[in-house]
């Protein structure tokens, strides 16, 4: 071409219509990328624009949900004859994948020729099954679908089917297939999957090893999880969140506090996720030294005002035992949700102050924060444990009355639970009888207790009765039933009832309590005297009983269930193990020190009779965490009123 042929050159031409849409589409505007497609049916455009701008068009329609519009462009995809390329075909399915099945109803489309089914899936399944050329894109959006709507069989049948076509699964089939196992625990055909993946060369890509790990921990194989994880060349922040988060919900709770460890020192900043995951592990351990040095990330990090952080964070601080300081970061937030208001009336239902549990919930109806079922379980165990009847009546019937909340069977147990505590065995007795659901063993196991505190013998060999039918290797129920016969006086019906449980095999749970000291968690069994200070110990009860008894202490033998002496009694009660925890803390601490104990059984009653002494004597604040609920003693006084 010569120069001045090239002077004289036209312009460019402007982008076709085709290609503005697809740019439009690619960079998420989606509206934008619609309205230059009816532009272009509007205008002459040449007919090869629509099978060329179709794919993006109806990538736009799943992204803005347009059910209607997308079911008008699968109809012009067939006159177009544009339903034979296998990139519009795809685009079809993806759509028809996003939509809820109700698009059809409001779009008004009948039939399958205005593209249109039942479901979405039909549409899915329709627009596959008439598909002249198919890709793996194809087989996995198909897979997906399946997933999503709880089709685990036939998902799992289309993948095999895929790899007799032909099409090898790919990390998105993996990643689909994967969550299935992880749904239904399943972890032998979990590892079945795992094995394909080692073999073909999976194993190192991070979407394959998430779903890996997200399924093992689901399995509650969280070891597995963990080589998974290691194996992984390069690990981002959501993949870490992913490892602690299903060992935090496992329990496996130092694996989860040597993840975070790890996570710190790769460089990773924490993120929200990451401290609302861990804060909960916190609660189940008897130290408070982890869960207020993640406190202190999360005022440095600037997360206080996160709900879901300061949600856990009272949890947490209400579960080991530090009720003041739950209190303050609640007052703190801005705008509690349901899950601080219940986490927050529970914590003091559990720690004494239940009044200001039930004033807790009246504040959180002013400011029109609708309670749940979970609250009311709060609010009823608060009843519970002050011996509120009346108050219990009101909140329970309240819930089908105003709330239309359905009594489950944990609401109609604290209803129970709180007739029973509060002496009204009767009325207890005829509440569970006449409850709608099915009571179960645990229920009557409240009122079981009961009985046993209150010394009703012949009642409580009634409900011990339908406790055994129900679940006749109970062990509770038998204990319970044997300290019934023992605590008046029936020594024989006891031994009896001991024996049978003895040539059945079952064996009560021995008494025990532990603390944490120094770091290091010391564990007492009642009667045992394995422990290394265990002399010390005995010297310095010893010591306090002396005390005590100037001050008006009489040992309490209500709770020694054995046929012997009264002194033999009195120096049973010497031995229980939250005595020697307690003792053994404040012999290991410096004055002043709070002392935390946890026992796996309800505290007897002489045991706590000593322990508000001992709080007086030895000028500590005694906090004791037993099955039931928190009990903190200063100053000669409980928290619970003397009324658990």
């Amino acid at each position: 071409m010569s120069v001045a042929a090239a002077d004289y050159a036209p312009w460019p031409l402007p982008p076709s219509w085709a290609y503005q849409i697809r740019v439009a589409a690619a960079q998420g505007h989606f509206r934008d990328a619609i309205s230059l497609f009816l532009r272009m049916r509007a205008s002459a455009a040449p007919r090869s624009s629509v099978p060329a701008s179709l794919p993006a068009a109806l990538k736009c329609c799943a992204a803005l949900g347009l059910g209607a519009l997308g079911a008008s462009l699968h109809g012009l995809a067939i006159r177009s004859g544009a339903f034979a390329d296998r990139f519009t075909a795809n685009a079809l399915l993806n759509l028809y994948c996003k939509l809820p099945d109700d698009y059809l109803h409001s779009s008004g489309v009948t039939s399958m020729d205005e593209a249109g089914s039942s479901t979405a899936l039909d549409s899915v399944r329709k627009v596959f099954d008439e598909m002249l050329e198919r890709d793996v894109v194809s087989w996995n959006t198909l897979v997906l679908g399946c997933t999503e709507e709880g089709m685990h069989q036939e998902a799992l049948g289309l993948v095999r089917k895929m790899w007799r076509d032909g099409f090898r699964p790919d990390t998105f089939t993996l990643s689909s297939v994967l969550p299935i196992f992880a749904e239904c625990a399943d972890v032998k055909r979990g590892m079945e999957v795992h094995g394909f993946v080692i073999r073909h060369g999976f194993d190192k890509d991070v979407f394959v090893g998430s779903s890996l790990i997200d399924m093992y921990a689901n399995c509650n194989r969280t070891d597995c999880s963990v080589k998974v994880f290691d194996n992984l060349p390069a690990r981002d922040p959501i993949l870490w969140n992913s490892m602690l988060a299903g060992s935090a919900q496992n329990g496996s709770v130092e694996e989860a506090l040597g993840i975070f460890r790890r996570m710190l020192q790769a460089g990773v900043r924490p993120v929200p996720v990451t401290l609302s995951s861990l804060i909960p592990v916190c609660g189940n351990l008897a130290s408070l030294r982890l869960g207020k040095q993640l406190h202190a990330y999360v005022i440095q990090g600037g997360f206080e005002d996160n709900v879901f952080i300061s949600s856990s964070l009272i949890d947490m601080y209400c579960k080991r035992g530090e009720i003041s300081i739950a209190r303050r970061i609640f007052d703190r937030m801005p705008s509690p949700d349901i899950v601080s208001w219940t986490a927050m009336i529970m914590g003091y239902a559990l720690h004494g102050p239940a009044r200001e549990a039930l004033v807790l919930f009246e504040k959180m109806k002013l400011g029109n924060v609708k309670p749940n079922h979970i609250t009311f379980i709060a609010v009823l165990t608060a009843c519970s444990h002050a011996g509120l009847v009346d108050k219990g009546w009101k909140y329970f019937n309240s819930m089908s009355d105003r709330y239309g909340i359905v009594p489950t069977l944990e609401h109609c147990g604290a209803l129970a639970d709180t007739l029973g505590r509060a002496g009204e065995l009767d009325e207890a007795y005829n509440f569970i009888s006449k409850m709608q659901i099915k009571p179960t063993a645990s229920v009557w196991s409240t009122l079981l207790r009961a009985c046993r505190v209150h010394k009703n013998t012949s009642l409580a060999e009634e409900v011990a009765k339908k406790i055994m039918e129900l679940e006749p290797r109970s062990i509770g129920s038998h204990v319970v039933l044997a300290n019934v016969y023992s605590a008046s006086g029936r020594w024989n019906e006891a031994a009896r009832l001991r024996k049978s449980m003895r040539n059945k095999g079952m064996k009560k749970d021995p008494a025990c309590s532990w603390i944490e000291v120094k770091r290091k968690m010391h564990v007492f069994v009642a009667h045992d005297r394995s422990h290394p200070w265990y002399d010390r110990i005995i010297d310095a009860l010893n010591v306090f009983s002396e005390q005590m008894a100037r001050q008006g202490y009489v040992p309490n033998t209500e709770d020694v269930f054995q046929d012997i002496e009264e002194e033999q009694k009195r120096h049973a009660l010497c031995g229980h193990s939250e005595k020697l925890a307690i003792v053994f803390g404040i012999m290991s601490t410096p004055p002043g020190t709070t002392i935390r104990v946890m026992k796996n059984l309800r505290v007897c009653i002489d045991c706590h009779t000593v322990t508000k002494y001992i709080s007086k004597l030895a000028d500590r604040e005694i906090v004791v965490r037993d099955a039931n609920r928190f009990h903190h003693f200063k100053d000669g006084n409980c928290s619970c009123g003397d009324f658990w």
